[in-house]
């Protein structure tokens, strides 16, 4: 992803000032979002309150990196990101510092924000499972268990265990069955990829229209994107391949989040609550459905016509924050199983 740097934030650290070079009514943000995600949001809190957001867009990574070599002078108020994996990550390098909050408490479920405070969820997705119209059945699939079956021996296409998205799916296999078991079915997952692991989650499901593969599994706002595209290519993808919800006869379908929390060195700590309060209103909540096809983690917001098409399935609700625990032994038990 190419840095993209609000002009004015960009000019301060040309400038080599600091964080006390910021005005009192400003937030500064690191951000792994996509600027045409996150600025029209931003825009709408400058209207509504008078602080202006300042913000850099880059690799959720590279952001990392950067707080831990800015430290205590970094400039930044909030970070955010996407998937539990990589907030975890902020977390434990100690990135982030606990706030409180009764607006975002009552506007985030719990499962889908730290108990302590480090982080919280701003919008939803779930990884579910894409099959071809015509070559499967969805009365042969079941759960992501079942993607170990025999029958779908050099049928399924998947991205590759580098992909965070993936490692915290297997994270929440291993808090159901643990290590060993998880560790057999990711083994016996690798033995029905119809190809070595390659591309995005749009690859994944262009890959199935093509007979590439039979089935996939990917996030369901690229899918999304799909369906509001013009595109003939992409609308093709979309006459070809059906979506199908998981596990919904147990624990509920496997789903992640974007999010974010303030950063342990934030200067203007008091507006970086503030913005992620903003975050969680119903305004922007349903903005995040709007434009990228995610589910809002507020409860009762009136959904897109895409992603209301998807909702009433059963999601499984254990707190995220296991997920984020489990990430570096998802990591070592995919290396183990041989997930390239």
């Amino acid at each position: 992803m190419k840095p993209t740097i609000g002009a004015f934030f960009l000019g301060l650290l040309a400038l080599g000032f600091g964080a006390e070079a910021f005005a009192a009514e400003e937030v500064n943000v690191y951000s792994a979002r996509k600027e045409e995600l996150i600025k029209p949001m931003f825009d709408k809190f400058t209207a509504k309150t008078g602080i202006a957001v300042n913000f850099v867009t880059d690799e959720a990574d590279k952001l990392i990196a950067r707080l831990k070599s800015e430290g205590a002078n970094s400039p930044a108020d909030v970070f955010l990101t996407v998937d539990i994996g990589r907030i975890a990550r902020a977390r434990e390098a100690g990135l982030l510092q606990p706030i409180r909050s009764e607006l975002l408490e009552a506007n985030i479920p719990a499962s889908l924000r730290d108990a302590q405070g480090y982080w919280f969820g701003l919008s939803k997705r779930a990884r579910v499972i894409f099959y071809a119209f015509d070559r499967v059945s969805p009365e042969a699939l079941s759960s992501y268990e079942g993607l170990a079956d025999e029958k779908w021996r050099g049928r399924i296409c998947i991205r590759s265990s580098n992909n965070v998205y993936n490692q915290s799916l297997v994270a929440s296999l291993i808090a159901v069955h643990g290590i060993e078991a998880t560790e057999a079915w990711a083994s016996a997952l690798v033995g029905n990829f119809a190809r070595d692991p390659a591309g995005g989650d749009t690859d994944q499901l262009r890959a199935v229209a093509a007979g590439e593969c039979d089935i996939a599994l990917a996030n369901t706002y690229y899918y999304g994107r799909l369906m509001a595209s013009d595109d003939p290519d992409d609308r093709e993808v979309v006459e070809r391949v059906g979506v199908f919800f998981p596990n919904q006869e147990d624990r509920g379908v496997h789903v992640n989040v974007s999010g974010g929390g303030v950063t342990a060195a934030a200067p203007h700590r008091d507006n970086a609550v503030r913005l992620l309060e903003f975050l969680s209103s119903d305004a922007v909540q349903a903005m995040y459905a709007e434009v990228n096809h995610e589910f809002p983690v507020k409860p009762g917001i009136a959904l897109s016509p895409i992603v209301a098409a998807w909702q009433g399935f059963r999601e499984d609700d254990r707190n995220l924050g296991v997920l984020g625990e489990l990430n570096a032994e998802a990591v070592r038990l995919m290396d183990r199983a041989g997930w390239q």
